[in-house]
C-alpha cells in the first residue's frame, strides 16, 4: 500500500481497513470554506521549508523543489485550474497532495516536523492578521468619510437627545465626531488584538512538540511574526500553541463591537430619514422602493446592517460557546471556528466599505470631488431643536451665574417652560418681563444664552460641542489619519 496522498487515500489510511463512508467524508471536510487560507498555507509552508533547509533536516535540492512546487501550485490556484479535491479533505492535504505530484519525495518531505494541528493554527492567524489589516484600513477610511461631512457642517445645530427626547443643542459635526471616537476605538482595539495573533504555533507539531531541530524564532521572523522591536514572536507551550482560538474570539468580540456601533448609526440614520424627522437624506443607491407604495424610499442598507449586527454577535457566542467544554490539546470540534470567523470578516468588510461611500459619497474622477454622501436639512434640524425646549439648562446657568443656587434655578426653570409650553412658544420668544416674574435676576442679556448659538458657542470647554472645540477635534483627527 502507498502512503503517497492522492484522491483515493489519506494520511492515515495505513492504520484503516475500511474507506471512509461517503457521509462521513462529506460532513467532516472543510476544503470548500478553508481553501481561502491557501495563501496563508503556502506562506506558511514555504517558511517552514526554508527553516528545514537551514537546519540540515532536508536537503538543498528538496527546499529548491519545494520552492519550485509551490510557486506552480500559485499560479495553478489563481488560474482557477487548481482541482480541490473533497476526498483530500482540506486545503492543506490539496496542497500537500498537489506538491507531491509535482516534486515526489521533497514534497513527502515537507510536513517533517509539523503536523496540521500546528499548520492550521498558523495559517489561520496569517490569514486573520492581513484581513486586520484591511479591516483597520477600512475603519481609517469610515472615519474619513465622517470627518469630511463633520467640516461642512460645523454650524449646523441639530438636538441632541437623551432618552430620544429634546435635551440640549448640539452642532451636527460633533455628533457626527462621536462616531468617529467609536470607530478610533475599534481601531485600537484590533491593533492590540492583531499584537497577540501574530504569534507563531508552527513547531508545536501535533501537541508535545517534535524531535527534530527546529529553528521558530527563525520560522517567525521569516512570517513577519515579531513585535515592534523586531523581536520573534513564538507561542510558548505546545499544548496551548495548537489548541488556543483566544485570537479568533478576541478578533470576533472587536468585530461585535465595532458593528454595534454601526447599528447605532444605522439606528440614528433610519429616525433622521423618517418623514418625522426629515433631518438627512442618504444616496437612492443606497435605498430600495416598497412593491405596492410608490411614494417610499426605504433605509434598507442601514436596516441590513443593524441585523447583520446579530450574526456576528452570534459569531461571536459560537465561538466562546465552541471553546467552553474542550480539553487539551487540539479537537476536531475547532474545524468549526472557521466559517464563523471567516463570515464576520466579510460582514463587517463589506459593511465598513458601503458605510463609507454611503456616508461620505464616491469620489467622481472627473472633478475630483466626493460626491452622493449624506445630505443635511439644517432647517429640519434646528426646527426640532426649538420643539424641546433645548436651552432651558442654559437659562438655569443664567441664573446661578447670577448667584441663584443651581437647584433652585433648576425649579424656577421649570416654571418657565410650563408657561412656555402653556403658550406653545420657545423660552428665547418670552418675553422679558414674563421671564422676569420668575425671578427678577433675570435681564436682557439673557437671551443671548437663550439663543440656539449662544447655548453652543457657551459650551466651549474639551470635548465640548461649541464649534471652536468641534474644528479642533476635526483637526485633531485629520492629523490623526492622515
Amino acid at each position: 500500500m502507498t502512503n503517497q496522498l492522492d484522491t483515493k487515500s489519506q494520511a492515515w489510511s495505513a492504520l484503516f481497513s475500511e474507506p471512509m463512508s461517503e457521509l462521513v467524508k462529506r460532513y467532516t471536510a472543510s476544503v470548500f470554506f478553508d481553501k481561502r487560507l491557501w495563501q496563508a498555507d503556502i506562506k506558511g509552508s514555504l517558511a517552514h521549508a526554508e527553516m528545514l533547509a537551514a537546519q540540515g533536516i532536508i536537503g538543498a535540492a528538496d527546499h529548491a523543489d519545494i520552492q519550485r512546487g509551490m510557486a506552480q501550485i500559485t499560479a495553478e490556484i489563481e488560474s482557477g485550474a487548481f482541482e480541490w479535491k473533497l476526498d483530500l479533505e482540506d486545503v492543506h492535504l490539496n496542497i500537500e497532495a498537489r506538491l507531491t505530484q509535482l516534486v515526489g519525495d521533497a514534497g513527502k518531505r515537507l510536513h517533517t516536523g509539523r503536523s496540521r494541528n500546528d499548520q492550521v493554527a498558523t495559517d489561520v492567524r496569517l490569514w486573520l492578521r492581513g484581513e486586520m489589516d484591511l479591516i483597520i484600513a477600512l475603519l481609517a477610511d469610515l472615519q474619513k468619510s465622517l470627518v469630511d461631512v463633520a467640516e461642512q457642517n460645523v454650524e449646523v445645530i441639530m438636538p441632541g437627545f437623551t432618552h430620544l427626547q429634546v435635551a440640549q443643542p448640539v452642532s451636527f459635526a460633533h455628533h457626527l465626531l462621536a462616531y468617529v471616537e467609536m470607530f478610533a476605538r475599534d481601531a485600537e482595539r484590533l491593533h492590540d488584538v492583531r499584537r497577540r495573533t501574530n504569534r507563531l504555533p508552527l513547531g508545536a507539531a501535533a501537541l508535545a512538540g517534535t524531535t527534530y531541530p527546529l529553528d521558530r524564532e527563525r520560522v517567525a521572523r521569516t512570517l513577519g511574526m515579531v513585535d515592534a522591536q523586531g523581536q520573534p514572536q513564538v507561542c510558548q507551550n505546545s499544548l496551548d500553541a495548537v489548541s488556543d482560538r483566544d485570537f479568533a474570539i478576541e478578533f470576533t468580540a472587536a468585530a461585535s463591537l465595532c458593528m454595534v456601533h454601526i447599528s447605532r448609526l444605522s439606528e440614528e440614520l433610519i429616525l433622521w430619514m423618517s418623514q418625522n424627522f426629515g433631518f438627512v437624506r442618504i444616496a437612492d443607491r443606497f435605498t430600495t422602493g416598497s412593491s405596492i407604495m410608490p411614494q417610499k424610499k426605504n433605509p434598507d442598507v442601514p436596516e441590513l446592517a443593524r441585523g447583520k449586527t446579530g450574526r456576528v454577535v452570534g459569531h461571536l457566542m459560537g465561538l466562546i460557546t465552541l471553546m467552553k467544554g474542550q480539553p487539551l490539546a487540539y479537537n476536531k470540534d475547532n474545524q468549526e471556528d472557521k466559517e464563523p470567523l471567516f463570515d464576520t470578516v466579510d460582514t463587517l468588510k463589506d459593511t465598513l466599505r458601503i458605510f463609507s461611500e454611503m456616508v461620505g459619497g464616491r469620489l467622481n474622477p472627473a472633478t475630483g470631488q466626493k460626491e452622493g454622501g449624506i445630505t443635511v436639512n439644517a432647517v429640519a434640524m434646528e426646527a426640532a431643536v426649538k420643539k424641546g425646549y433645548a436651552t432651558a439648562t442654559d437659562l438655569a446657568d443664567y441664573l446661578v451665574k447670577k448667584g441663584l443656587p443651581f437647584r433652585d434655578a433648576h425649579e424656577v426653570v421649570a416654571h418657565a417652560v410650563k408657561t412656555a409650553q402653556a403658550q406653545g412658544v420657545d423660552l428665547s420668544e418670552l418675553p422679558l418681563a414674563t421671564l422676569q416674574k420668575f425671578d427678577s435676576r433675570i435681564a436682557q442679556d439673557v437671551f443671548g444664552p437663550l439663543s440656539l448659538q449662544g447655548s453652543l458657542n457657551a459650551r466651549n470647554t474639551l470635548g465640548g460641542t461649541a464649534p471652536a472645540q468641534v474644528r479642533l477635534q476635526i483637526a485633531r483627527h485629520r492629523g490623526r489619519l492622515g
